[in-house]
């Protein structure tokens, strides 16, 4: 869809719900020049985590380590 600058400032947030909605982007002329309205996905918590290197050593060390000292559990009656 394509569009005048007039006509997307008389009917701007129609046209936003629209472009949401269907996900069709919208293209505004504009001084000879297309701009484009598109949506785009929210990126998840997840995408945006960096990558820390705590863990120092191998992975399978701490499978196997004694715990034991430093369990509490529960006082038994």
């Amino acid at each position: 869809m394509s569009l005048s600058a007039t006509k997307l400032r008389q009917n701007l947030y129609l046209i936003l719900d629209q472009v949401l909605e269907t996900g069709v982007p919208v293209q505004i002329e504009r001084n000879g020049r297309i701009l484009v309205i598109e949506a785009q996905a929210k990126p998840s918590k997840w995408d945006r985590l960096e990558e820390h290197a705590i863990l120092g050593g191998d992975p399978e060390g701490i499978v196997h380590m004694d715990w034991s000292a430093e369990w509490k559990g529960l006082a038994e009656s």
